[in-house]
């Protein structure tokens, strides 16, 4: 067994590594940037997707809202699948396509920054969510992989990590989200 743990570490050192190509490096800056931005003009974080992507969602959001690696005031972001009555209810209502999409035209105001995560890039509530961001005029962020979707193509900043292995996928996204928080804060101070 351990020589398959090592296998499995390699392949997420290999995974991460893949980051540090210009395209991924200058698509984590600019999203910093982009969120610095809207967080120094009043505007706030939105971020969703469904699983593990729901979870890293909550995870940034609270790396927003507490702090990161500095001590700071509190930077608005928000998971919009934490809120389980919300969830159901539009999925009841509307359909589960529109769980992230009604939440949006409801919370979110020009300006603000949508950040959509899907490892396949095609999870149409997702999609959908992007859609309804874009209407909105949000700046979109979109953590995605394998070769991004539709995705990737309907945001504005595309982080897309190569490779179609989810777990391998998870890993560099909860990475850059950390790169990103620590690149925000350190613009902030």
């Amino acid at each position: 067994m351990s020589s398959d743990a090592a296998e499995l570490i390699r392949e997420s050192i290999a995974a991460h590594e893949t980051l540090l190509a210009d395209e991924p490096l200058a698509a984590i800056g600019e999203a910093a940037a982009v969120i610095t931005n809207a967080l120094r003009t009043g505007h706030k974080v939105l971020l969703f997707g469904n699983g593990g992507s729901a979870s890293d969602a909550t995870h940034i959001a609270a790396e927003f809202l507490g702090r990161f690696q500095r001590e700071r005031r509190p930077l608005p972001a928000i998971a919009l699948s934490d809120n389980t009555s919300a969830l159901t209810a539009i999925a009841n209502d509307y359909g589960f396509e529109q769980v992230f999409a009604r939440q949006l035209r409801g919370l979110a105001s020009p300006g603000d920054v949508a950040i959509a995560i899907s490892t396949s890039g095609r999870s149409a509530n997702v999609l959908e969510g992007v859609a309804a961001a874009r209407e909105l005029d949000l700046r979109t962020i979109a953590l995605t992989g394998a070769h991004g979707g539709e995705l990737a193509g309907a945001v504005d900043i595309a982080l897309v990590v190569g490779g179609s292995t989810t777990a391998r996928i998870q890993e560099c996204h909860i990475l850059i989200a950390h790169v990103v928080c620590d690149l925000v804060e350190r613009a902030l101070e």
